[in-house]
């Protein structure tokens, strides 16, 4: 398949054979995206399985303040992008997956001390409010006064581990407003929800990339043209090595021991 905007050719039949044939389609406007055109059609199956895994990206940019609004009521199955509709999700939750949510709470209460609960209630204006229960407390606390970082954790644990997969995710920083010493646990939810998703996360932090194997590592890099490239910590010399040895990927990293990605070093380039 090959897609430009305006035109695009593809195969027919859903699966690649010698004896199909190619298919050339024109559109009418050069500003048309051919995957998302022709992947509308029946007789581009192929087309439309490539349109509907690529909608069905999600990029994650969340942050707690973000998930610490009052929604509309309404269970909504997936996590917006920002998190402003963690009640809704929450909610979806409880109704059609509660002992999911009971599962997911539990891997919460591991990395927040004393959580006991937490749960989206209605209000009489059609409104849908998250509360967060710890255990010193007798009375539950509105999300708006529940820490980023409890926040933060739930949001991206009910994103990895939502029952319905998404076929990939995007997750930018996710270092920002979270306890360092959390981010180890939550590249072990990463890698867990890589068993049902395909996941992409970007990081500056040493102490969640000390959570990673080195062939899970990618260090980007622009060359002397201006491009980016990437570059694999298990390809690195020595890398492995050192791993083998007992020392973690964010040590490493900040001893200067990864080929590229320092940007005081050679603007990031190679040394």
């Amino acid at each position: 398949m090959n897609f430009r905007l305006g035109e695009g050719f593809a195969f027919s039949g859903e699966f690649p054979f010698v004896t199909e044939t190619r298919i050339t389609e024109k559109l009418e406007s050069a500003d048309m995206l051919a995957v998302n055109t022709l992947g509308q059609f029946a007789k581009h199956p192929r087309v439309s399985a490539l349109r509907r895994f690529i909608t069905g990206w999600h990029l994650s940019y969340l942050t707690a303040d973000n998930t610490r609004g009052i929604p509309e009521a309404g269970p909504q199955e997936y996590l917006s992008p920002t998190g402003d509709n963690l009640p809704n999700v929450v909610q979806y939750f409880r109704e059609q997956y509660p002992q999911h949510l009971d599962n997911l709470l539990n891997r919460l209460r591991c990395c927040v001390p004393r959580l006991e609960r937490v749960y989206a209630e209605f209000l009489t204006d059609g409104r849908l409010l998250l509360r967060v229960k710890d255990a010193p407390f007798e009375q539950p606390v509105l999300a708006k006064y529940a820490s980023d970082g409890t926040l933060k954790m739930l949001a991206y644990l009910t994103l990895l581990h939502n029952p319905e997969s998404l076929p990939l995710i995007g997750i930018e920083e996710p270092e920002n407003q979270l306890h360092p010493r959390l981010l180890p646990e939550l590249c072990e939810e990463c890698r867990n929800a890589t068993a049902q998703t395909q996941l992409m996360v970007t990081t500056h932090s040493p102490f969640f990339v000390n959570g990673l194997r080195p062939e899970e590592l990618w260090v980007l890099y622009r060359d002397e043209q201006g491009f980016t490239q990437a570059r694999r910590a298990s390809d690195m010399l020595g890398i492995n090595e050192f791993i083998a040895e007992g020392a973690l990927l964010g040590q490493l990293w900040m001893e200067g021991y990864f080929e590229v990605g320092d940007p005081l070093t050679n603007n990031g380039g190679p040394r």
